[in-house]
């Protein structure tokens, strides 16, 4: 896992409104990663909500409908942990190709915490706990934040 080159990213949410998608599975990591987003959401100013479903597979269509009603951006968070089968290799691709044919058909921004992971301990050194060694859940808050602002500046807002 590499830390070098991540961005330092601030952006002033204000005006914006931002919906965290959470999966429910793992939710040491998952409650992390909201943990990481919410700090970055809450020090931007952004008004934000938090939307829990059931699993990673569930997220694209609830940003979905979160976008069509009027979210400037939305950060999908979860775990997906490969096991002996190649279920892992199915709700991975799906989630993120669902999760991308999102941002594209809206037009608005989808921060993507979405870990897809070997091991429990990597999804854990990745969720911004206490050792952790990087805070994806931050890391997709502060992306969609400001891909909502580079938006807003395109569309001459």
């Amino acid at each position: 896992m590499s830390v070098e080159g991540v961005p330092e990213i601030e952006v002033d949410g204000t005006g914006l409104t931002v919906v965290i998608v959470a999966g429910m599975w793992h939710d040491v990591i998952t409650d992390g990663l909201i943990a990481g987003a919410t700090r970055v959401l809450e020090a931007s100013g952004a008004r934000f909500s938090l939307v829990r479903v059931p699993g990673s597979f569930e997220l694209p269509v609830a940003c979905k409908v979160a976008l069509d009603n009027g979210a400037d951006a939305v950060v999908a968070l979860g775990v997906i942990i490969r096991g002996g089968t190649p279920h892992f290799e199915y709700v991975s691709s799906a989630a993120t190709d669902g999760l991308t044919r999102v941002a594209l058909d809206a037009g608005k921004p989808v921060g993507f915490g979405v870990l897809t992971l070997d091991t429990e301990q990597q999804g854990l050194d990745r969720a911004g706990l206490p050792g952790s060694k990087e805070d994806k859940g931050a890391e997709a808050a502060s992306a969609a934040l400001a891909t909502a602002r580079v938006l807003l500046g395109l569309a001459g807002h």
